[in-house]
């Protein structure tokens, strides 16, 4: 016989909580245990403290023990009596971040889209979904291993409904994932998005790499596939991480106004940029997504991709290589006008080229913190060249060469670099004098005719939450990735993707980074004490962090005691 806690949700979106006495009974036909309700107290928040606490005190009195709970007339709060024995810490466990992120995983449906999902299937429905919760939680906690995940859920922290799990369990969950994902990402997009009151007029877009300590990439050892029989997946290509020695893959992310991450996708390690588009764009339309403005960066600016943006009725703003040879471009770069100040330190400049239907506009973007950031750096890249070239016109032939040959090697000095029909080297004052008229200039390439300078520059500098999302991202522990298999590496990033959607839902509730909130959130233990009257598992006290944080996620309180197990005798 226990208490339970069941909860509902109204069709205002608010959820009501209610307790109930019941006692587990075994089905003689079908053999499965299900609860069968004894008394129901009502609402959870309108239920007496005081009732509760008679029904325990004559519970005790029957056992001939002491009341392990004692009203208290001078306060609303109850107090544990300990009777007279020795009090022993038996456990101890955090309780706060996977708390707060399990009322989320609930509010935002994901516990329903995963149980809607797998109905019908001969699962356990509610162990999968918790076992899901768990890997989720752990990337956002306390990233690790699926194995080493198994020994954190069973020592180190108290999920409800989950007292322990096994890798084989990690591993069909993570399938089962793949086979719920499309169906999951959509629910919890728009679920996100009402419960933060986010426009989804504005998707943004980009890509990024993760790379595997491997000496070979998939398929150079005599043609091998994965265990499926699948093609080769972790490939060498154009690393973002700056190892063009390792295999990879590709990750590509759409995230929406405030940092939201839509949705991801893993491609295999030699994929480029200009080729994802098209089913980025495919697999959102389904969505009915309101008119949407895509806004993504240079590598993705092609004449193709451009087309691919505006199918539906949807818009762009792209990136142009400043230094871009597109006809078009370069005419918008020369053109001269004036630029209009938004603030302290960002300018905009309208600029239409082409007429009738060929007409297109861009937006000259001019930051002025980041004019001074580029010509100092120059400066700098400057003086060192000189002094590497300093006196090396008494150098031999071969000695310069040599010297150039160094250089070369530093592409960041090359390119300040002239040689001269002698073979003295210099430096390019003419390519200084180029470089420094786009110091902290961008230009935006944008289908919509009619959208403010202003919007476009804003609109365009906001494309940093990619970046940001992509940097958290990876400090989920995304790598290293142990899996070897096409779509457990795929459900790896997955699991990564929906930690990242529920600590950025934490974070713009909150107002703070989820460093500082789990942080203080991990200070809220759950302790198992022994006492002469039998075993409490109690939370610590909150303080005013904890009590800030809940309020700003409109969570309730924790409940103070978790479970007490009365001494037999």
């Amino acid at each position: 016989m226990y208490l339970r806690q069941t909860k509902r949700k109204n069709k205002d979106g608010t959820v009501a909580h209610y307790l109930q006495l019941a006692h587990n009974v075994r089905d003689p036909d079908s053999g499965v245990v299900k609860a069968q309700i004894l008394h129901s107290f009502g609402r959870a928040e309108h239920l007496e403290r005081e009732a509760l606490e008679r029904l325990i005190n004559s519970i005790a009195r029957y056992l001939e023990q002491d009341p392990p709970l004692l009203a208290s007339s001078a306060s609303s709060s109850s107090q544990l009596s300990f009777g007279t024995g020795e009090v022993e810490a038996l456990d101890a466990r955090n309780l706060g971040g996977v708390w707060v992120l399990d009322r989320l995983w609930s509010r935002l449906g994901i516990d329903t889209a995963v149980k809607k999902v797998a109905k019908g299937r001969k699962l356990d429905v509610s162990r999968l979904e918790r076992v899901l919760f768990a890997l989720v939680a752990s990337r956002a906690l306390a990233p690790s291993s699926k194995l080493e995940v198994t020994r954190w859920v069973a020592d180190d922290v108290h999920i409800a409904g989950l007292d322990g799990l096994d890798a084989d369990q990690c591993y069909r969950a993570m399938d089962f994932l793949l086979e719920a994902l499309a169906e999951l990402q959509e629910t919890v997009f728009f679920t996100t998005a009402d419960l933060l009151n986010l426009s989804v007029d504005l998707v943004f877009f980009d890509t990024t790499s993760t790379y595997f300590e491997l000496d070979f990439a998939d398929g150079e050892l005599d043609g091998d596939t994965d265990d499926e029989g699948q093609d080769p997946f972790r490939l060498r290509g154009h690393s973002k991480d700056a190892r063009p020695d390792l295999p990879q893959v590709v990750i590509g992310m759409a995230v929406t106004t405030g940092g939201l991450p839509v949705r991801l996708w893993v491609w295999p390690g030699n994929t480029t940029d200009t080729t994802v588009l098209e089913e980025v764009k495919a697999d959102l339309a389904g969505w009915q997504l309101n008119r949407t403005v895509w806004i993504a960066d240079a590598g993705f600016a092609s004449k193709d991709n451009r087309k691919v943006l505006t199918q539906g009725g949807s818009g762009f703003i792209v990136a142009e290589r400043m230094r871009g040879s597109d006809a078009e471009v370069v005419q918008a770069r020369s053109r001269q006008g004036r630029f209009r100040k938004i603030d302290e330190h960002l300018e905009v400049k309208d600029i239409l080229v082409g007429d009738g239907p060929a007409r297109q506009r861009f937006v000259m973007v001019r930051n002025l913190g980041q004019a001074q950031r580029d010509a100092h750096t120059r400066d700098r890249l400057v003086a060192l060249l000189e002094s590497r070239i300093d006196g090396s016109d008494a150098l031999t032939p071969d000695d310069r060469a040599e010297l150039r040959g160094r250089i070369r090697e530093k592409p960041g000095l090359w390119r300040y670099l002239r040689v001269t029909k002698s073979g003295l080297l210099r430096i390019d004052r003419a390519k200084i004098a180029a470089e420094a008229k786009t110091d902290g200039r961008t230009l935006l390439r944008t289908s919509d005719l009619t959208m403010d300078a202003e919007d476009v520059a804003r609109g365009y500098r906001a494309l940093q939450e990619v970046e940001r999302g992509f940097r958290d991202l990876k400090q989920l522990d995304l790598r290293p990735v142990y899996h070897r298999r096409r779509d457990r590496i795929v459900a790896h990033v997955q699991l990564c993707w929906l930690a990242l959607l529920l600590i950025r839902t934490v974070e713009i509730q909150v107002g703070d980074t989820w460093r500082n909130i789990s942080h203080t959130l991990d200070t809220i233990r759950l302790i198992t004490l022994a006492t002469d009257a039998g075993t409490v598992t109690q939370r610590t006290r909150l303080g005013e962090k904890h009590l800030s944080i809940l309020a700003a996620l409109d969570l309730p309180e924790p409940a103070r005691y978790h479970d007490f197990q009365p001494q037999n005798g």
